[in-house]
C-alpha cells in the first residue's frame, strides 16, 4: 500500500512546496517540510496500515490537511495501489 501526497495550494514561506507537487510514501518521510510532515504523519500512518479517516461526513482512505504556519499549504493524501 502507498499514499500519494499532492500539494493543492501553496504560499509556503520556506518555498519548499509548489501547487501540484506530488510525493509517494511507502515507509519513510518524503522530502517535505518537517512541520507539515509532523501534522500529516498520523493520517499517513493510518492509511499505510489500511485504516480509514473521517472525511467530511464519511470515512475514507484519504485526507486533506493545512500546514501549521497559518494554513499556507493545503495537502491531500490518498491511498494508491495495494
Amino acid at each position: 500500500m502507498k499514499v500519494k501526497l499532492t500539494i493543492l495550494e501553496s504560499k509556503c514561506r520556506g518555498n519548499y512546496h509548489k501547487k501540484g507537487d506530488t510525493y509517494i510514501v511507502e515507509d519513510i518521510c518524503p522530502p517535505i517540510c518537517h512541520e507539515l510532515w509532523q501534522c500529516i504523519y498520523p493520517n499517513v500512518y493510518t492509511l499505510l496500515n489500511n485504516g480509514d479517516l473521517d472525511y467530511g461526513t464519511i470515512r475514507a482512505k484519504k485526507f486533506k490537511c493545512r500546514c501549521p504556519d497559518s494554513g499556507r499549504v493545503l495537502i491531500k493524501g490518498e491511498v494508491i495501489g495495494d
